[in-house]
């Protein structure tokens, strides 16, 4: 089954692949790792807004999570020139979590993406990862999660 096949069983989908909000390219490619940007927690609506501790929940933030593991995959897409087939592996995602100072779920935020990621790709979602507080994010968001890949 392929990843756009599960995404549907999931009642989900990847949305495009978000332009760059300042003086950044989304993705570059060295050899066969590709390192994505940090992408913001967004959907249809727009940002996902929050602070986790203080107006969101951790099931909240994991959703957030995993709006930014969309967004990481509709990137490696476009690298991709459209084939998610060239996707190897998921190598390691750092997650920043706009955090009070006593919140301290920050993994069972970032597992929104993780869980996913598995749920889509099998071992090949299974990678290394840092769950880190921020005092803020840009534009307010709950998330930003960036990527490490291989690709073929």
């Amino acid at each position: 089954m392929t990843i756009d096949q599960k995404l549907t069983d999931l009642g989900l989908a990847l949305p495009d692949a978000p332009a760059p909000a300042a003086n950044y390219v989304p993705f570059v490619r060295v050899g066969t790792t590709l390192y994505v940007s940090g992408q913001i927690s967004s959907d249809a609506s727009g940002p996902i807004r929050g602070k986790l501790g203080e107006s969101l929940t951790v099931e909240q933030g994991a959703a957030a999570a995993q709006r930014c593991a969309l967004s990481l995959l509709a990137q490696v897409r476009a690298a991709c020139d459209g084939d998610l087939g060239r996707l190897e592996r998921v190598v390691k995602l750092t997650g920043f979590v706009n955090s009070t100072g006593d919140f301290t779920d920050q993994p069972k935020v970032i597992n929104g993406a993780s869980d996913l990621l598995v749920e889509l790709l099998g071992d090949k979602g299974r990678h290394a990862r840092s769950a880190v507080s921020a005092a803020a994010l840009p534009l307010g968001v709950a998330v930003e999660i960036e990527g490490i890949f291989e690709i073929r």
